[in-house]
């Protein structure tokens, strides 16, 4: 899987591979990188920056892949599964994650102590050695789950700030396999789940996000964020919650636990960081100082999309694609929404 999971450069005059770096070897989680590479001046180096599902930032020499801040390789966890043969060893960013890579039950959460004792129940009777732990019999937990960490959309950046603008998701997942002999009987205990035949393979596989019993995660809030990471530092300078339960919860409650998303932020050189994206149907403006939401509006639909900003006629605009998506418990819809100030 040499290529796969990886940032690939191309000479656009030859075609010819410059350099490639994999962010995930052997992906056996679905961690495909989803987001596209963003290119940014670090100073007066060239660079480019790019975003995975684990929550990991990658931040690499544009002109000859070597990692601008240090990558090492760690070792991970085994697979107990006959025949299957995961990496000994995955690549870890040292810029500080943006999402937990480890959940043990006494991290487990809910509103109700009935609710909290199912997840520490579900965590408990499954695998987990942290991140990277591979697929099992029992089943694994997976954390971060399998829309991230980061998902489409990829991030901002503000050159004269030296802030790479990122949100992420915080939901695991529980995955599977299953030996082709007993899918049967193993879809009625996992009747909610996911399930991928794998033909071909000994086994399925079955996935599910890994809630209570209220249909809330099992970790605690905030379950999306944006955050703002200091490229000169080396560190995330602030990171807030991302969108409410407004659009979720059987009545409109406006709480900031924040919530999965998928759709990218944009930077303005007014020091504003824009972006929809949550599972609420909301467009938001964060200072990109200090990350104060200054400014939401609503939409006819989900804005699981990056903004963009333009000028015209004197005006600046910011427009949204409101479409939702068909796989997330959001408004679908058609829109084009266009906001500028009078």
């Amino acid at each position: 899987n040499l290529f796969a999971n990886s940032v690939v450069v191309l000479r656009g005059s030859t075609g010819k591979m410059v350099w490639h770096f994999q962010t995930v070897h052997h992906d056996l989680w679905d961690y495909d990188v989803p987001a596209q590479p963003v290119l940014i001046q670090l100073r007066a180096l060239p660079a480019v920056v790019q975003a995975t599902k684990t929550g990991m930032l990658f931040v690499l020499n544009r002109e000859t892949g070597t990692p601008v801040f240090p990558v090492e390789e760690r070792a991970v966890p085994g697979s107990d599964i006959p025949g299957e043969k995961p990496s000994p060893t995955q690549p870890f960013s040292t810029l500080p994650p943006l999402v937990p890579h480890t959940l043990t039950p006494a991290d487990a959460w809910g509103v109700t102590p009935f609710d909290r004792r199912g997840c520490r129940d579900q965590i408990g009777g499954a695998r987990h050695e942290g991140i990277f732990t591979p697929p099992s019999f029992q089943g694994t937990v997976q954390y971060p789950g399998l829309i991230g960490g980061t998902n489409w959309g990829s991030v901002a950046y503000d050159p004269a700030r030296s802030l790479v603008l990122v949100n992420t998701s915080k939901l695991p997942f529980l995955v599977g396999l299953v030996p082709r002999d007993q899918v049967a009987q193993a879809r009625k205990q996992h009747g909610d789940a996911e399930w991928a035949p794998m033909k071909g393979t000994p086994y399925a596989m079955w996935r599910r996000p890994l809630l209570s019993k209220l249909k809330l995660p099992c970790v605690p809030p905030p379950w999306g964020t944006l955050a703002a990471v200091d490229l000169i530092a080396g560190k995330i300078k602030w990171q807030v919650p991302l969108g409410t339960l407004r659009d979720l919860a059987p009545v409109p409650l406006p709480i900031k636990t924040g919530v999965p998303s998928m759709g990218g932020p944009i930077a303005t050189a007014g020091g504003l960081t824009f972006i929809a994206a949550a599972l609420d149907n909301y467009i938001r403006a964060f200072d990109t100082d200090t990350g104060v939401e200054v400014w939401k509006a609503r939409l006819p639909a989900g804005g699981q999309a990056t903004p963009l900003t333009y000028q015209a006629g004197g005006k600046q605009y910011l427009v949204i694609c409101a479409g939702g998506h068909g796989r997330l418990p959001v408004t679908l819809g058609d829109h084009v929404i266009a906001f500028a100030l009078p």
